[in-house]
Order: C-alpha cells, then structure tokens, then sequence
C-alpha cells in the first residue's frame, strides 16, 4: 500500500491512464469520452471492485485492501476532503469558465427569458415529484429499519430540493467535445443550469429556516446567509458585484491585449480573475464556486482576442489534467455501502422521477417556446445530470438531521445514472443537428462562427 506524496503521483498516473484508455473506448463506440472517464473512475475506485475487498485507488479508513490510500484532510467546519477532492474542485471551476469564454453574448442575451423558464420548470417539476415519490414512504415509515426517519414533510421537500440540482460540468464537457458549446441551444441550457442552482438553493435556505434546520447558533454575517430573504439579497449583490467588476476587467484586458498581445501573462491573469470570482461566488456571495467561474468567463469573452487565447491555454491543463480527474473523481468517490431491500426501491424510484422531472419539465419549456423536438430533448437531457451540488445538498441535511447517513446512497445513484445517461443521450440527439439554428429554422453558422 502506498500513500503520501509518492502515493498521490501515482494515484495521478492511475487516473489519467485509466481515463484517456476508457476514454478512447467510449469515442470508439460512438459514445462521449466523458463516459469513459466516470467509468474509469468506478473501475479503480473502491465502488466495484471494493465490494470484493480491493481496488486500486481507495481512501483511508475504508476497510478496502487498496494499492493507493489517499488520506483525508480534515477543514474547519468538521468536513473531509483528500487531495484528489481539491484537483476535482479545481477542474469544475476550469471547465465552467472555459466554457464562460466560449459563450455567445449574443446567444445568451437572446435566451435569457427561455434560460430562466426552463431552470424555474427543472426545479419545479422535480420539487413536486421528488415530494409525491416520498411521501407513502414517509406515511407508512416503511424506511425506519434503513435508518431513515420521516416524520414530517420538510424531509419530503428536502428530497425534492435534492432532485432540483443540475451538475452543469458534464454537460459542458460533452457540448466543448462536441464543438457546439457557442450554439444557442447549449448556450441555454448552460445559462438554464447556473440559474436552477441558484434557485434550488434559495429553495434550501427556505427549507432549513422554515423546518428549524438551520443553526441556531450562527450570528452575524453567517446568520444573515441562512435566512431565505438573506440569500436573495446576497444574490443579487453578487451580480452587481460581477457586473461592476467586470466593466473594470473589462477595460483592463482591453489594454492589456494591445500592450502584450498574445502574451502568456494575459493567460495567467484570466485565471486569477477566474480563481477570485469563484471565490467570491462561494465564500461571500453563498451561490456556488461553479457560477462565479462562469461569470468570469463570460465577462472575459467580451474581449475576443483575449478569450481565445486564454481558452487555448486553458483547456490544455483542464483537459488534460483536471478535467479527467474531475470526472474520475465522480467515479472513485461512489459508495454503494449500506443498500437495503426498501432503500433500494426508494432509490429507484426517486432515480426515475428526478430524472423524468429534468426531461419533462425543461424539455417542455423548449418545446412550447418553438424548438424542435431534438432542441426539447437537448434542453431536458442537457439539465439532467447531477453531481456535486446535489451531494452538497444531500451532506446539508444529514447535518442538520433532516436526513439519515443512509440516503446519501441515494443521491449516489442519482448521480451515477444521469452521469452515463446524459452524455451518451446529448451525443445522440446532436447527431446530424445543426447547433446554429434559430427557433424558426434558420441557420446562421457564419454569425455565429463571428464571419
């Protein structure tokens, strides 16, 4: 068994082999080489094979015979994190930015209003499914022997809550794979998930201060952040905060860009905008690391020939590097301890319903405002996937004891199959689909293409 330092290069060399050979798989079948690398990430992680007693890569104190055990760091506020955690972090913030680069302002200003319509039906929908799925069980208690506890409704909203999450990370990286992330359609769908996140955590706080979830003992800048009326504040504060900021950013790689032109330091300064906007996002802001790296992005893509080169550079290291670590990181971290007969039913059925909930609801959107039907199945698959806001959502109420240590299996599985189904699904429905299309039909590829 390794671990350390040493242990972590390996652990590295594992993944990243692991990921461009599955990867290479998948595209040969004609599927996504995301796939490849969330499936990668099951394959040498502890979710598989470790029910057998071994894996490759697996954590410390997992009770898996593991060539590599990667060590937990413990944080201030009492939650774990390994150091394969932090280069996934930084991979989703790379992979939202990038794709903030690419982003067509003329797009995004045109889709605003439809953006905003099927973020408010991929949160609505699954909200009401996800508490109409959980509610027999909570009458007849039929999940008290798997450790759950429903005894009021606010644990039905909160798995409802759960289902309105969308992990926007890896429908990006099928759109940037499939060269259409500046198309309208994907420039919707990108815009629709930053928006639901931010409405699905509004819908939390709500959650949390209604059920007496909340901490009772927090005061100051940190109570004000658990009140649902404090979180509406605090988002609007941030867009002033992005837009303000990004007048100045943008005048200043304005200058930049003719003083240096295609200089490595315009590269190297994107990023630290990048870094302190996901900051600020998440810490001070509470709206997601996620949104404020997209933002960057798109206040950097006002300056074209910067944007460009920066994406260049960018995508080397995210693609490369954190990017499949991010994705394998899906993989390794999945956990499948603790499965039971009733809890497997309810996983199923919450899998089913918050599946449908994004496909249905947003996809309808789409529909009604005009789009084909291949647009209305690229809205709904496209806001699918779930991953890391979903598992924040999950770890907030078991904290708070809303939810039981075992329901986390659940989001595990939500996770897993909407991770595999939505990029083989996307790389279906853009097969002979034009990604430069108006809602009535015509194509405007040279615009869009900036000729």
């Amino acid at each position: 068994m390794f671990d350390g330092i040493l242990g972590l290069i390996m652990a590295m060399a594992i993944i990243l082999l692991s990921t461009k050979v599955l990867g290479l798989v998948t595209r040969k079948l004609g599927l996504p080489q995301v796939l490849g690398y969330i499936l990668a990430g099951l394959l040498i992680g502890p979710a598989l094979f470790g029910m057998a007693g071994f894996s490759l890569i697996g954590f410390s104190g997992d009770g898996v015979a593991s060539l590599i055990k990667l060590n937990f760091l413990i944080t201030e506020d009492g939650s774990t994190h390994t150091v394969l955690d932090i280069f996934s972090k930084i991979g989703v913030i790379l992979i939202m930015f990038s794709a903030g680069l690419e982003t067509n302002l003329k797009h995004l200003k045109e889709t605003g209003l439809t953006a905003t319509l099927i973020a408010l039906a991929g949160v609505l929908l699954p909200l009401a499914l996800g508490v109409l799925a959980s509610v027999p069980f909570m009458v007849n208690h039929l999940l008290d022997g798997a450790g759950f506890v429903f005894d009021n409704v606010y644990q039905s909203i909160y798995i409802g809550v759960i289902l309105t999450a969308t992990s926007v990370a890896i429908t990006v990286s099928v759109l940037k794979e499939l060269k259409v992330i500046n198309g309208k359609i994907a420039t919707t769908v990108v815009s629709a998930a930053i928006i639901d996140d931010v409405v699905g955590m509004v819908i939390l706080s709500i959650v949390n201060g209604l059920s007496g979830a909340a901490d009772p003992a927090a005061s100051g800048f940190e109570w004000f952040k658990a009140q649902w009326w404090g979180v509406i504040i605090l988002i609007i504060a941030f867009f002033i905060f992005a837009i303000g900021a990004g007048v100045g950013v943008h005048y200043l790689f304005t200058w930049l860009d003719k003083k240096y032109p295609r200089a490595e330091r315009i590269s190297l300064f994107s990023l630290v905008v990048c870094f302190i906007y996901a900051f600020f996002a998440e810490e001070i802001f509470g709206i997601g690391d996620i949104t404020g790296a997209y933002i960057a992005g798109i206040m950097l893509s006002t300056c074209h020939r910067t944007a460009t080169w920066t994406e260049k550079n960018v995508d080397v290291n995210t693609f490369m590097i954190f990017g499949p670590m991010f994705f394998a990181a899906i993989g390794i971290n999945m956990s499948f301890e603790g499965m039971t007969g009733w809890l497997i039913l309810f996983a199923v059925i919450i899998v089913i319903v918050g599946l449908a909930g994004k496909v249905i609801g947003c996809g309808a959107v789409e529909k009604l405002r005009g789009g084909s039907w291949k647009e209305a199945g690229i809205a709904g698959f496209g806001m699918m996937a779930r991953g890391e806001v979903a598992l924040i959502i999950t770890s907030k109420g078991i904290e708070t004891g809303l939810l039981s240590q075992s329901f986390m299996v659940v989001t595990v599985l939500l996770i897993l199959v909407s991770s595999i189904i939505t990029p083989i699904m996307l790389k279906k429905l853009y097969k002979n689909y034009s990604p430069y299309r108006t809602t009535e039909g015509s194509v405007f590829v040279k615009q869009a293409r900036g000729k």
